[in-house]
C-alpha cells in the first residue's frame, strides 16, 4: 500500500487520461505482486478449469452427439471453446471478492483519499486480473491439447479467439467489480459472484448442443452473451458443434461478442465508479 501511496504522489498532475492510465497501471502492479506473493490462488484458480477439461472430457466424451457424431474426439474439440469461455467469466467472483476484501480492511478508503484519478483503483485490479486470466488460459489451452483439442485454422485466427475470450473476461470482471462494492464481505461476494454465472454459462451452446433444447430454451441460449462468444471461439478455432441458428448472434458471433463486451463494460464500469465513491468499508 505504501508502494502505491509514494508512486501516486509522485506523479506530477498533466494530462488527464495519461494519469488516469498512469494510476491505473500502479494499481495493477500492486495487485499483481500481490498475486505473486499468495501462488496458491493463482494455483486453486488453475485447479477447476482443468478438472473440468479432464471430467467433461472423459465422462462425457463418449455419449454426446455432435453433427451426428459421438466420437470423444469431437467432443473434446466442441467442448474446448465453451471451457475456455466458462473459464474467463468465473474470473468475475475472484474480482468481486478481491475488491469486497480491499473494502473490508478500509483500503477503499484509503485509495480514495488519495489524489488518484476517478476509477484507477477498480481498472488496475480488473488490469491485474486479466494478466492472471491469460496465465490460466495459457496453462489450459497446454492442458487442452494433451487431450486431444485441435485447432484448424490460420494462428492469426487462433490468436483472434484468445483475444476475444480476454475482451469477454474483462467486461465480466466489471460485473464483479459492481458485486465487490456492494456486499459487505469477501465471502458474499465469492458467493454473489457464481451464483448468477452458472444459469449464464449452463443454459448455453458452451456443453451441449443448443439445436437439443426446447425452443424457448434455445431462444435464450443463442441470445446469451457468453454463447456468443463460445460460438466465435468454435469458428476461430475450426472446431465442430457451430450452431446453425437463425438468431443474429450465433450468425454474425465475433461482432455480437465485441458488442456484448463492448456493452458490459460501459454499462458496469460507469456503476462500479459510481459504486466506488460513495462506498464505505
Amino acid at each position: 500500500m505504501s508502494a502505491v501511496t509514494d508512486a501516486v504522489r509522485s506523479t506530477a498532475p498533466g494530462n488527464p487520461i495519461g494519469q488516469s492510465i498512469r494510476d491505473s497501471l500502479v494499481v495493477a502492479k500492486r495487485n499483481l505482486i500481490r498475486m505473486a506473493r499468495i501462488p496458491e490462488v493463482v494455483i486453486f484458480g488453475l485447479i477447476q478449469p482443468i478438472m473440468f477439461v479432464v471430467l467433461f472430457s472423459y465422462v462425457f466424451g463418449g455419449s454426446m452427439d455432435i453433427g451426428g457424431s459421438t466420437e470423444p474426439s469431437v467432443y473434446r474439440e466442441f467442448l474446448m471453446a465453451g471451457i475456455f469461455a466458462q473459464t474467463v467469466t468465473f474470473a468475475t467472483a475472484g474480482a468481486g471478492a478481491g475488491i469486497a476484501e480491499d473494502m473490508h480492511k478500509g483500503l477503499i478508503d484509503r485509495f480514495r483519499s488519495l489524489p488518484m484519478a476517478r476509477g484507477a483503483v477498480l481498472t488496475g485490479r480488473t488490469l491485474a486480473d486479466l494478466v492472471q486470466t491469460a496465465l490460466t488460459l495459457l496453462v489450459l489451452a497446454v492442458v487442452a491439447l494433451l487431450v486431444g483439442w485441435r485447432t484448424h485454422t490460420s494462428f492469426g485466427e487462433v490468436l483472434g479467439a484468445f483475444l476475444l475470450l480476454l475482451l469477454t473476461g474483462y467486461a465480466f470482471t466489471w460485473i464483479g467489480a459492481v458485486i465487490g462494492l456492494s456486499v459487505r464481505t469477501p465471502e458474499a461476494a465469492t458467493s454473489g459472484g457464481l451464483v448468477w454465472l452458472f444459469p449464464v454459462t449452463f443454459v448455453s451452446n458452451a456443453f451441449v448442443d443448443s439445436s437439443n433444447m426446447t425452443p424457448w430454451l434455445r431462444h435464450i441460449a443463442d441470445w446469451n452473451p457468453f454463447s456468443a462468444t463460445v460460438q466465435a471461439c468454435r469458428e476461430l478455432f475450426g472446431n465442430p458443434g457451430v450452431s446453425t441458428s437463425d438468431a443474429w448472434p450465433m450468425q454474425h458471433p465475433v461482432w455480437a461478442s465485441l458488442i456484448y463486451s463492448v456493452l458490459i463494460i460501459a454499462f458496469f464500469r460507469t456503476l462500479a465508479v459510481r459504486k466506488y465513491r460513495s462506498a464505505a468499508a
